[in-house]
């Protein structure tokens, strides 16, 4: 994976996600962790919510994570691009919790609940914009 793209999905922790039903968007504020490889990208979410909704009528999902945070220099964009899916395995779903928590100690009492889905984004592609012209598109396969 190309490093640019490594380094803003490790530099960062929020992302929009954004999701569709029947043609209408939805976008949601997320945090976020990653797996090792970067080739997928874990949430979790109630699922009493729009989001965990649309994402069981249509898993096709994108990303955007950005450098807004970051000191000087220019905006950098990277948007994911990949299928969303609740982790059913009970044994999964305990280590992706515990990665989350631990790097979103804020996400420990919504992890917690009841009702909380633990969601794996696969990640198929990466559009990263850099500034106004450099745009780098990577397709994982």
């Amino acid at each position: 994976m190309e490093e640019k793209i490594r380094r803003l999905v490790d530099e960062n922790d929020l992302c929009v996600l954004a999701t569709a039903e029947k043609g209408e968007p939805h976008c949601s504020l997320m945090s976020y962790a990653a797996s090792e490889d970067g080739r997928e990208i874990y949430l979790a979410t109630d699922r009493n919510t729009k989001k965990f909704k649309n994402i069981e009528s249509n898993p096709r999902v994108s990303l955007l994570i950005d450098s807004r945070r970051a000191e000087g220099g220019e905006v950098a964009a990277l948007t994911v691009f990949g299928l969303c899916k609740e982790v059913k395995d009970e044994g999964e779903a305990r280590r992706i919790a515990a990665l989350l928590a631990e790097r979103h100690p804020r996400l420990r009492a919504l992890l917690a609940r009841e009702g909380t889905a633990v969601m794996r984004v696969e990640v198929e592609s990466f559009q990263l914009l850099e500034g106004l012209d450099e745009k780098t598109y990577l397709r994982l396969g």
